[in-house]
Order: structure tokens, then sequence, then C-alpha cells
């Protein structure tokens, strides 16, 4: 989540937030139980939060083994020279097995994050970007299991750790 001095909300709009990144689904009572404000009120501040594009949208995570791809790799781009990012932008949205693209700080212009069917389906998604005019060459690790996958963009911390008692 954003430092205080950057989030463009109270105290109240961060609870919010949190809560929603730990419970997507959850009703705006069980927010407002939580932060302690009625229904409606947490409605507005979410309707206004999702105006000023701080609440970007709400989504369902399957698990790997349920339909979703299954071969996950990360891809390191090295693009010709005056490659810009909206060039790069551009080819990597021609391929929906892109999940991801950083810039990064280092030797490769970005880093892909690709999800795939198969090994098979990963060849031929690596061989169709290489095949790109401004991608030179890729380096490519695959992921074999995940020791941690969090489903949140905010780090844990103590204040943000269940309350004893508290209801989940």
């Amino acid at each position: 989540m954003l430092p205080p001095s950057h989030f463009p909300g109270d105290e109240l709009d961060r609870r919010i937030v949190a809560h929603l990144l730990d419970h997507s689904r959850a009703t705006f009572s069980d927010i407002g139980a939580d932060v302690g404000l009625s229904a409606s009120a947490v409605k507005r501040r979410v309707d206004r939060l999702r105006d000023r594009g701080v609440i970007l949208g709400f989504t369902t995570m399957v698990d790997r083994g349920h339909g979703s791809p299954r071969t996950e790799a990360y891809v390191e781009l090295y693009c010709a020279e005056r490659t810009s990012r909206a060039d790069i932008r551009r080819a990597m949205e021609r391929h929906p097995e892109v999940a991801e693209i950083c810039v990064v700080a280092g030797a490769p212009s970005a880093v892909v994050r690709l999800c795939t069917e198969d090994l098979e389906h990963l060849e031929r998604t690596l061989e169709s970007i290489r095949l790109e005019p401004d991608v030179l060459r890729t380096r490519s690790v695959i992921v074999l299991s995940r020791l941690i996958e969090r489903h949140t963009r905010r780090d844990r911390t103590r204040a943000d750790a269940p309350r004893a008692g508290a209801k989940r």
C-alpha cells in the first residue's frame, strides 16, 4: 500500500482499501463493521476511490490446478537500443500469454511474466516474442513452484496483522 504521504485519501480510506485487499468479496456491511462506518458510508468511499482510480477493480484468483495456465516463466527482454516502453508494451500486447511486463533497473529492457498451458505452448510463445522487430534476444527462467504467493499489493506488518479475537 502507498505510504500515508502518497495515499490519496484519509486513514479510513486506507483501512477500507486494506480490508478489500485481504477480502475483495467483503460486503460493505462487513467492511463498515471493521472500520467503524455504516455500509452506505463505505459504499460512498469505495465509489469515490474507484472514480479517482485508486481502486482499479476486483478479481477472482483461480488455483493453477483448476483451469488456469500451469506453466509460468519470467523472461528478460533485450531490445534494440532506441526501443521505447510504448514499443515494448505494444509488442507484448499481441501475446495473450503475457501476464505482466515490468521495466527494471539493469541490463534487460524489461522483464515479462508469461503464463502458458504447458512447455510446448511456452516454447511457441517465446519463439513468437523473439520474432518481434525490436527484440534482440530473451533469457528465460521457468517457475517450478512457489514458496510464497500473496494476492495483495501491500506488505503485511504487525499493524496489519489480525487483531486477537478479530473475525476473519
